[in-house]
């Protein structure tokens, strides 16, 4: 007679906790619709891809496409984000859209000091990440580039400074990615820079046509990576020997977080023609190198994203990499981190998720705002004759000995083929242990550019999270999302003290009833993207959050209890 009762009150208990029972998100019924609002916004952006030395002429269309990246920051403090995109030929300027407030954008690049990057003897532009690494509220920003570093200043929330030369950071890197992160918790913003092609090439001035990788499953003879050290004052100084940090195995994307919950920032490096990388910090004295179930997978990492696939309130890691029916089958990978108690990740891609084609840049965020992170991937690598393909020429090199690919001059010429173009990008719904279905037509992801960073940003400060994506060679695409109108949701900027203004590295565990999350502010993930610093959770029919703890990149813990929902949450890192 008592058990009846007891479990009507467990039972009522866990519907209060986790709101009205209702059909979970399917692939009839995702929950959101993306729709393309590039044109309505006023974004015009094109990328170009860059021209190299004639000598390397026969392989260019290969060694010029990346470059298109896109990065969200907020630069002139009106509390709307704002977009930077790269270009990467000789003469073409970069972009900087001004979000308006009215859903459309402005670019003031020129204006602004940060448009005309990319000229001979300088290098061009890869990509950009901000941050605020002189802690006076006002976000700067550093472009990497196949040339040299540009560190820019940002003055008044206007214009920008060129600083790279007084910062120590005028170097020579063919980098296609960087991150920024505070490895030893002192409140001041390093840098990570990767570097693809060694940094003693010139593409522009080869002395040599010996150029490329060395082996397409475990090559080491890309350039080396960089950490910079934030001294203060301005100033950076290199200290990745130093660190242990200088991996030479043409890395495309990094991220940061502390995988391992020890209180300090790790590296997770994507590479390509190789394995993946983990470098844990120890103490912010040396970063280790270790296998953690990475390294019995040689493929060929594209982007890194950080995000709670499963609710379990850590952090992993989606790999994207390559797959062409008939060619190559590499999966991607989704690794459950399992560091804490298992010393591992943990690789479960399998079904849609693991298949997205050339796939390059990727983000987790919960679009439909019910709770769950989904998966957006931008895919395809050149699309140009459509009738002519380049798979079997690749998969001729491929099979040759690397004292012959290794030599650029070595390759069939390209032509005007295509390889793995027009590819469709994918959207993964998330539906637990039911597995990953992609949704991109029904929830309208139609277009097949080539696509490559993807950045996510709720760009009108609404609650919905939307999608931005830089394209190689071709126009930028704004995806406007809309979710399920009756869930619920929270949105935390963070703004550190003691940490790095920027709150870069901080990481949010949100819990409300049997639903906990977490998520990081990030200094650069993905592909050559950087995502809104805001971080947004989706609550589902949840109408109150339990807690949210804040783990600051300082050491500091922060609890608060009950926040308001359906808003932007501003929180001060306490200064004691």
């Amino acid at each position: 007679m008592i058990a009846v009762p007891f479990v009507a009150a467990i039972g009522l208990a866990f519907r209060l906790n986790s709101g009205p029972i209702r059909a979970p998100a399917d692939a009839a019924n995702p929950g959101f619709v993306l729709h393309d609002a590039t044109k309505a916004a006023g974004i015009t952006f094109v990328h170009h891809r860059p021209s190299f030395d004639s000598k390397i002429t026969n392989v260019e269309p290969h060694v010029a496409a990346l470059g298109a990246s896109v990065s969200v920051t907020d630069f002139d403090g009106d509390g709307l984000p704002d977009l930077y995109f790269t270009n990467s030929r000789f003469g073409e300027p970069n972009a900087l859209y001004r979000n308006k407030g009215d859903g459309t954008f402005e670019d003031v690049a020129a204006s602004a000091g940060v448009a005309d990057l990319n000229r001979p003897g300088e290098g061009v532009s890869m990509g950009g990440v901000w941050g605020d690494f002189d802690n006076d509220g006002r976000e700067d920003l550093l472009v990497y580039r196949y040339g040299y570093l540009a560190l820019l200043k940002n003055v008044d929330g206007k214009r920008f400074e060129d600083v790279t030369q007084t910062a120590g950071l005028r170097r020579w890197v063919n980098s296609n990615g960087a991150i920024w992160f505070d490895y030893d918790r002192d409140g001041l913003l390093d840098l990570y820079v990767t570097a693809y092609f060694r940094s003693d090439i010139d593409l522009w001035r080869l002395t040599t046509t010996r150029i490329m990788h060395n082996s397409f499953e475990y090559a080491d003879n890309g350039g080396k990576n960089l950490l910079f050290h934030n001294v203060g004052g301005g100033k950076f100084e290199d200290v990745t020997d130093k660190l242990g940090v200088g991996s030479t195995r043409w890395t495309l994307a990094a991220a940061s977080a502390d995988f391992d919950e020890d209180g300090w920032p790790d590296l997770y490096l994507a590479n390509d023609y190789g394995p993946e990388e983990l470098f844990l910090n120890d103490h912010g004295k040396r970063f280790v190198l270790v296998k953690a179930g990475l390294s019995s997978e040689s493929k060929s990492g594209m982007s890194v994203a950080l995000g709670d696939a499963f609710n379990r309130g850590r952090l992993d890691a989606f790999v994207t990499n390559i797959s062409e029916r008939g060619y190559l089958f590499q999966n991607n990978n989704l690794r459950l981190n399992r560091l804490v108690d298992a010393k591992r990740f943990v690789n479960v891609a399998e079904g849609a998720v693991a298949d997205a084609g050339w796939a390059w840049g990727a983000q987790f965020g919960d679009l439909n705002n019910d709770g769950m992170n989904e998966l957006f991937v931008a895919n395809g690598f050149i699309s140009a004759d459509s009738t002519t393909s380049y798979w079997y020429a690749m998969s001729k090199i491929a099979g040759a000995n690397g004292r012959f690919f290794e030599d650029a001059a070595s390759w069939p010429a390209f032509g005007n083929a295509s390889l793995s173009g027009y590819e469709r990008s994918r959207v993964y719904l998330n539906r637990g242990v039911a597995g990953w279905s992609d949704v991109a037509e029904r929830v309208g992801a139609t277009d097949t550019y080539d696509g490559r960073a993807v950045a996510f940003a709720d760009l009108e400060n609404r609650g919905a999270i939307d999608v931005i994506v830089a394209n190689q060679n071709q126009p930028a695409t704004l995806y406007r999302t809309t979710p399920d109108s009756a869930n619920h949701w929270v949105e935390f900027h963070l703004v550190g003290t003691r940490s790095n203004r920027s709150a870069i590295g901080a990481e949010v565990v949100v819990e409300s009833g049997d639903l906990k999350q977490r998520r990081i502010v990030d200094g650069g993930m993905g592909f050559a993207s950087q995502n809104d610093r805001r971080l947004h959770f989706g609550l589902g029919r949840r109408e109150w959050i339990d807690r949210v703890v804040i783990h600051w990149p300082s050491g500091t813990e922060q609890v608060l209890r009950h926040p308001l929902i359906d808003r932007l949450v501003t929180v001060t890192e306490p200064a004691g």
